[in-house]
């Protein structure tokens, strides 16, 4: 329970029904290796991914008065994206409260932008059944406060990694640009893609991912940040 309490003070939200913060912090392969004890928070998920959108939405129409759609829709965008989530999620130390089995756990799930992102929602949606609607909202804009404040000033999260690199390259007169298959792993239903970034048919970065074009984006995302 003491973790819980950590938990709920770093969300800033205290549940009254504890069972739903356990819901919501459930990742489905716990319920693989505990089959019974608890349901996944796939379900939460799907709720406070509704209620997040909805929230960050409502936010940033107070915040740009005179803006059209358009912008307003590509800001939303990065905002309650999977990186976005993630980076809220470290931020309240997330992935050392979440449940999940022993191989998810092994194989680094604990700081896997996806499982971060997706218990995030699910907490989001857990304080919408818990407190309602407004609960819900404070809750968002404290946890997303910072990122929220980066969109008022302009500085937006990058979600397409390829075309972000794509015109910075050809900005310096560079077209050159390919993204090599260069290996795969794991079983058919569950298969790991390696992809090399090559420019002016140099090899320059590489990344992974469980789709061809997540390892393609993962490699462009590295190859920004150096």
């Amino acid at each position: 329970m003491e973790d819980l309490k950590r938990l709920e003070e770093k969300i800033g939200y205290v549940f009254g029904a504890k069972e739903l913060l356990i819901n919501a912090v459930t990742h489905g392969s716990y319920i693989k290796e505990h089959d019974g004890e608890v349901k996944s928070n796939e379900r939460l998920e799907f709720l406070g991914d509704a209620f997040f959108d909805a929230i960050i939405g409502e936010e940033l129409y107070k915040i740009f008065p005179h803006k059209e759609e358009g912008f307003l829709s590509r800001v939303r965008a990065s905002l309650v994206c999977e990186k976005s989530l993630a980076i809220a999620a470290r931020s309240i130390d997330l992935g050392p409260h979440i449940r999940m089995g022993n191989g998810e756990e092994k194989t680094g799930g604990r700081n896997r932008e996806s499982i971060l992102a997706d218990t995030m929602e699910a907490i989001i949606g857990a304080v919408y059944l818990d407190g309602g609607f407004e609960a819900a909202k404070a809750s968002v804009l404290n946890i997303f406060r910072d990122a929220i404040e980066d969109a008022k000033n302009g500085k937006y999260i990058i979600t397409d990694y390829k075309t972000a690199l794509q015109e910075k390259l050809q900005h310096n007169g560079i077209t050159d640009i390919k993204y090599v298959l260069i290996g795969e792993s794991g079983p058919d239903h569950d298969k790991t893609f390696k992809v090399q970034l090559v420019v002016n048919g140099k090899p320059e970065a590489t990344g992974e991912g469980k789709s061809k074009k997540q390892a393609e984006q993962n490699a462009a995302e590295a190859m920004i940040e150096r």
